[in-house]
């Protein structure tokens, strides 16, 4: 009993472990690192419903800390970024990141705590090993959604390991992300049932089905489809402006900085890349004028999330734009920085936001980012917290914005959304609901580094493109600056730290998908089937076992 409680532990670290390398950790994913999600959570099934015996609340105890152990190893070595980003520029010592780092992990690990707890109720419900293993797809999919709906932060949910699998990904304009995450997981389900259930052809069949299954779905990664079709143009400015360098500059800087973005802007610089380009170093590409004529210089420019001090209602950032728009004769879309006081409040409100300039220079509208990156934008619980008063430095206390704004120029309806907004993604269909028939996300990823967090997050912008079946213009500071296609390709891209405009074509798509219909449907009858599980496994008597 001893040595299989301790199998039990290292069966959880195992799954810890792999379910981190099946993300991308300081570049593009291979596909041989993805592929190991077939088998990421077998090990932790293996441990939460290999013991044997009758039922007892003990054993659902043991099952809340192995899930705990594997989703703790699993959310500090995919987030290892928070303990750089946070002595870099939260001003803190690194015993004080790291900290952050463990108490982070402490925290999203009491997810897959709760997913060893079903686990264990579902088990007392169904009455067997085997019979759980069918429910427990679903139970997956409904902490995923608990994830996204109660802490706000979905990050590598499984699904996301699979945005390069053509096949795979065709469930998401359906299912969403959830989609995919609950086929994984029943794979998983099926390997781990050659090893629960007894008798040769109750190992091998599900063994077999599930080798068979994973090896034609990992085709998937190899699937070639025709390029999509293209009538539009981008401009996407990458500055590489260091981060927090703004804050110092002169008049002087501020107009030749402006100066600068307006030529990159008119400009198409080399190298520029299709797929996906590693890291280089800093440099000046060569770049040449855009060539012009009675046509618009292109369908929209884009400035990424305001890398530096732009104020929305600074005059000179105001006549620069209206300057190039005008100059350009294209619709722009600018990062920048909205402050509005507001009558009766001894603070003005700063958003992060984003401003849409018309082709005669006239400013039209504005997007004020609506989810605010906690201890990044603002101290949640201030008043608790008033230490962590120094990761908020460089950016101030912000306030989200209330509502989404549609950018419209002609026949291009534009839906912008900011940074890390992109991980939710039952918030961004509402874009192409309310009629954008394309997707803009701006970002400044700068702030996390070399590190994995930029290509984790590029993945995650990916899925919003194939699950609302839109082209997807991603601008950002620093990198990964890339357009994708509605099939989640990246189809042109700059590499990271160069200061760098990328000229790009992509679509307008106007069909709305079953997704962008009806949201998290899947994702919510799973959680309703897995309450149902736990309500039965908690308050009814158990079932003998099978």
């Amino acid at each position: 009993m001893r040595r299989a409680s301790k199998l039990g532990w290292l069966l959880a670290l195992e799954s810890g472990v792999l379910l981190t390398v099946c993300f991308p950790v300081a570049g593009p994913l291979p596909h041989w690192r993805a592929a190991l999600v077939w088998i990421a959570v077998t090990p932790l099934l293996l441990a939460l419903l290999g013991e044997r015996g009758g039922f007892a609340w003990r054993r659902i105890g043991r099952n809340v800390l192995l899930g705990y152990v594997a989703g703790t190893v699993w959310y500090a070595g995919s987030c290892y970024w928070i303990d750089p980003t946070m002595r870099l520029y939260g001003n803190l010592s690194s015993a004080a990141a790291l900290g952050i780092l463990l108490l982070f992990s402490l925290y999203l690990g009491l997810y897959l705590a709760l997913f060893g707890l079903a686990v264990g109720l579902a088990r007392r419900a169904l009455g067997s090993a085997g019979r759980t293993l069918f429910a427990v797809p679903f139970l997956w999919v409904a902490v995923e959604l608990a994830c996204a709906r109660i802490t706000s932060f979905p990050w590598d949910q499984l699904g996301y390991s699979q945005v390069d699998n053509l096949w795979l990904t065709r469930l998401a304009p359906w299912t969403g992300n959830y989609g995919l995450s609950f086929v994984i997981v029943a794979i998983n389900c099926s390997i781990a049932a050659a090893f629960l259930l007894r008798g040769v052809r109750s190992r091998t069949i599900p063994a077999a089905a599930a080798i068979v299954a994973a090896l034609l779905l990992q085709q998937g990664m190899h699937r070639i489809v025709a390029a999509s079709p293209v009538s539009q143009t981008a401009v996407l400015l990458q500055p590489d402006v260091s981060v927090g360098s703004g804050g110092g500059w002169t008049d002087t800087m501020f107009n030749a900085q402006l100066q600068r973005f307006s030529t990159l802007s008119e400009s198409a610089c080399a190298p520029l890349f299709t797929g996906l380009p590693p890291a280089q170093g800093s440099s000046t590409p060569s770049c040449r004028l855009l060539r012009r004529s009675s046509k618009p210089l292109a369908d929209v420019i884009v400035w990424p999330e305001s890398p530096a001090p732009f104020e929305n209602s600074d005059p000179r950032l105001r006549h620069w734009l209206s300057a190039l728009a005008e100059d350009s004769r294209a619709p722009m879309i600018v990062g920048d920085i909205a402050v509005v006081k507001v009558d009766g409040e001894a603070r003005n409100r700063v958003y992060n936001s984003a401003a849409f300039i018309a082709p005669d220079g006239t400013f039209v509208g504005r997007y004020s980012k609506m989810h605010l990156v906690p201890f990044g934008e603002y101290v949640p619980f201030a008043d608790l917290l008033s230490f962590a008063g120094s990761l908020t430095a460089e950016v101030g206390q912000m306030s989200p914005g209330l509502h989404r704004v549609l950018f419209a120029s002609g026949s291009r309806r534009f839906g912008v959304f900011i940074c890390y907004e992109s991980i939710f993604a039952d918030e961004i269909r509402q874009f192409s609901r309310m009629g954008a028939n394309v997707l803009v996300n701006i970002s400044d990823d700068g702030w996390y580094g070399d590190t994995s967090a930029p290509w984790q997050h590029l993945n995650i912008a990916r899925m919003r493109a194939i699950e609302n079946d839109r082209w997807l213009l991603r601008d950002t500071n620093s990198g990964i600056t890339a357009v994708i296609d509605p099939y989640g390709r990246v189809v042109a891209s700059a590499p990271r730290h160069v200061v760098t405009s990328l000229y790009a074509h992509f679509d307008l798509l106007a069909a709305e998908t079953f997704y962008t219909r009806h949201g998290d449907w899947f994702a919510w009858l799973c959680a309703i089937i897995a309450v149902a599980l736990a309500v039965d496994g908690a308050f009814v008597r158990p079932r003998s076992r099978a």
